[in-house]
Parts: structure tokens; sequence; C-alpha cells
């Protein structure tokens, strides 16, 4: 016969059964632990006036007897009954014969057993590998746990990467080791989500694979820190993700060969019409002048018509110059500067808008495709102020610094709505981001302090020297 457990020992304070100490005579409660008070809703004082009886009113005296399992309904406080498996076992409890009586909550152990199934048929219906991983004070790393779905993703059994976890990290390729453990000692340290993705050499197939890791980091009480997570199969939509910064990669420069072609033509197109129409028209009006000059002095309505036609040559001409500056400013060939600073003024007589440049160089040497398409951004940024801003003030400011070159133009006009940046026929701020992309630089579009919009192009210099 054995001795029944203390009231202070561990196990009576602590277990999830109920433990009960009768009087083999009488049948009463001479003392419970924790959880039979608990889950009875009945206290310390209260219990041990009660009897078997009064908890399982259905129970027959004789089933006692019995060395098996008997199950039977326990009643609490509120009248509730739930459904008990218990155990007697003769002991003696103060030096007196005594019954001991296990009782165990078959509704918990049955919601317990619905719960592993349900988490059992989640996990084998996850698309990849659900595990803990614990990494020790020590460094020692572990999984403590490891669905089936391993050797789908690993090429290895569960309980060959429980028995040997140095495994995994042998999977990963070396050139993305170091990233995997940054990241693993990134979340230890702060506690925050371990978020990694990267490559794995899957032996079994002769193939790499890109995974994705993703689990929830907390500290154990011996110091230890322990994940909980699960890690997919991203091969697929890692590759479609390459080959569409590829092929974004291939648009950007055939977009930035296509502005270039266009610009070459521009340049080959103006410099025909300068020099073909150009010298034609001024053979014209020489010709027209010897003709008025020989015109009968008495024959005026000649004369008006010879003025006329002299006046039709020079509107001709100017529109041949300002078809030729459209193609492709002259000035642009005395510099960036200078072409920013004529298009400023051109803008402000043009749109009757107050536009200001300010500038720290005197000169910037850059490429000549390079200046043009920085000089075309600048363009398209104030030809949209002017159709869309209703602005009344822009400043154009080119900033040169050593390794960086930048243009921000201002204006205290409406300002630009999110929406309006995504329109489908939103072509002008699109272009100026392509344009900046092909220099190897950005655009930004931000709201300028008091409203209006400030547009900033930056681009990295290469090798080239700014006169101060």
């Amino acid at each position: 016969m054995s001795t029944a457990p203390s009231c202070h020992d561990a196990v009576w304070q602590t277990t999830r059964s109920e433990l009960y100490v009768f009087d083999p005579a009488t049948l009463r409660i001479r003392d419970a632990n924790p959880a039979a008070c608990r889950n009875t809703q009945h206290d310390a004082a209260r219990i041990t006036t009660l009897t078997l009886a009064d908890l399982a009113p259905q129970l027959p005296r004789n089933e006692l007897d019995t060395s098996a399992a008997i199950h039977t309904q326990f009643v609490r406080a509120d009248g509730q009954r739930y459904p008990v498996t218990l155990h007697v076992t003769p002991i003696r409890h103060d030096d007196a014969p005594a019954l001991l009586a296990i009782a165990d909550d078959d509704s918990a152990t049955a919601a317990l057993q619905r719960a592993q199934a349900r988490f059992e048929a989640m996990v084998s219906n996850t698309p990849g590998l659900v595990y803990q991983f614990r990494l020790d004070a020590d460094g020692n790393a572990s999984f403590p746990y490891v669905s089936e779905g391993c050797q789908a993703l690993l090429g290895l059994s569960a309980a060959e990467l429980m028995a040997q976890p140095e495994r995994f990290l042998e999977l990963v390729l070396p050139d993305d080791r170091q990233s995997y453990l940054d990241a693993m000692l990134s979340s230890a340290g702060t506690l925050w989500g371990w978020n990694w993705e990267g490559r794995i050499w899957v032996d079994a197939w002769k193939d790499v694979k890109w995974i994705n890791l993703r689990a929830t980091p907390h500290s154990l009480p011996d110091g230890a820190v322990q994940w909980e997570g699960i890690m997919t199969n991203i091969t697929e939509s890692k590759q479609e993700q390459l080959e569409v910064r590829a092929s974004r990669a291939r648009l950007a420069e055939l977009t930035a060969h296509i502005e270039k072609v266009k610009e070459q033509e521009r340049t080959r197109i103006a410099r025909e019409i300068h020099d073909d129409l150009g010298g034609n028209l001024t053979a014209i009006k020489m010709a027209l002048a010897m003709l008025a000059a020989r015109l009968p002095e008495g024959d005026q309505a000649l004369h008006d018509k010879a003025a006329y036609v002299d006046q039709l040559a020079d509107r001709t001409i100017d529109a041949v110059h300002r078809i030729t500056l459209d193609l492709r400013p002259s000035i642009l060939d005395f510099g960036l500067v200078a072409a920013l600073e004529w298009q400023v003024k051109e803008f402000a007589a043009q749109a009757g808008i107050a536009c200001e440049f300010h500038t720290s160089a005197k000169e910037v040497e850059l490429d000549p495709d390079q200046a043009t398409a920085l000089f075309r951004i600048v363009q398209e940024a104030l030809t949209n102020i002017a159709k869309h801003a209703a602005a009344s003030r822009v400043t154009v400011r080119l900033q040169c610094g050593r390794e960086h070159l930048g243009v921000k133009i201002s204006d205290n006009g409406r300002g630009i709505a999110p929406a309006d940046r995504s329109k489908p026929a939103s072509f002008g701020l699109r272009g100026m981001a392509e344009r900046a992309r092909a220099l190897g630089g950005t655009l930004t579009v931000t709201a300028a302090d008091g409203g209006g919009t400030v547009v900033a192009i930056k681009i990295r210099r290469q090798g080239y020297n700014s006169a101060p």
C-alpha cells in the first residue's frame, strides 16, 4: 500500500489530473489537489465536506473494488456534468487506510485529441514544411518538431533532420549561408519575425531550390530561443520574378536606345531643315529683294504683292527656326547650364509664368546624350506645369555634387494627386521616369511645402567634371 502524496508535493500541485483522497469507509473526501478544486468548482474547504457520491452520484459503490479504469461522470458545483476516467488505488494517508482516486477529464482529453487531429490535418495539407527550430544559449541548434513535408522540400526525412539538424545549414548554398545566419541571429536578438529567402542544394534531385522561411521567435527560460514557422518552395515565383526583372532591364535598355535614336533623328532633321530650307529661304529673300528693286515705280499692286511675299518668307524663316529649336535646341551645343537657362526664359515668355533658374556651377560637362536627356526631362516637366498646375511661380535648380547631379523643378500650383500618377494615359511622368532611369538615375514627384509639386531628378556622374 502506497502513501498519498503530500499537499506540498510538486506533482500534487501542478498535475492536470484531479487527485482525491477518500475515507474507505464513508467515501468522504479527506484531501483534493488544486486541479480537483478547479474542475469541480469547489474551494478546498468546501470539497472536504463532500463524498464521492456527491461528485459521482451514478457510480455504484462496488465498482471501486475493481482495479480497472472506471468511466463515470462528475458533477460540478453548478450542476454541470462532465465525463471522467477514474482510477482508484488503496493507500495510507496520515497513517490510516485511504483510497487515492485519480480522475482525468475525458472532455478535455477529447478536445486535446480533436485539436491534435486538426493540427495534423492542417500540417499535412500545408504546401511546405512546418517546423520548430531551437537555438540554445551555447549556439547549439536543433529541430524539436518537423512535419512530414520535410522530404518533399529538402529531400530529407523528418527523422533525419531532427537527428542531424546541422544538415539544413549544409543544404544552403555557400553564397547564401551568411545571410541566413545573419537573419537568424537578428531575429534571436530582437525577437522579431524571421523572414529569409535563399537557395538550397537538394542532393536527392541534383537541383537548386529557392525557399522562403518565415518563423515567429520566443525566448525560453533557459536562455534559448525557439521559432515556430514554415518553409515553402518559392523556386517558380522567384524565377518568374527574376525573369520579370530581366525583361524590365531589357525594356529599359530598348527604351534608352529608342530615345537615343530619336534624338539623333531629331538632330539630323533639324540640321537638314536649317541647312536646306534655311538656305533656300535666304536665297528666296535675296531674289525677292532684287525683283522688288526692278518693279515699275507706278505699279503699286506689284509692290504690295512683293512686300506680301517678302513677309511670307520672313514668317516661314521664323517657323523653320522654331521647328528647328523644337527638334533640337542649338543652345545645347553651348552646354547644359546655358540650355536650361534659355529654356526657363522661353517658358516664362510663352507660358506667362514667373520662372527662375538657379545653379552653383557655371558649366557642367556631360555626355551629349545625357545632357539632351536631362534637358528633355526639364522641358517635359515645364510643359506639364503649363498644362495642369495652374501655377504662378516656378523655380528650376541645378545642383552639382562630386558624385551626383540633380535638378529640381518646383511650382506653387494645385499639386498632383496620387491617382493622377497612375492614369492610363499619364505618359508624361512615365516618359520622364524612363529617361531618368536610362541615365542610371531616379525621378521623384513630391508635394511642395505650402502647396504645389517638386519634381526631382538625380543622376550619378561618371567621371565628368564641373567648372566652378
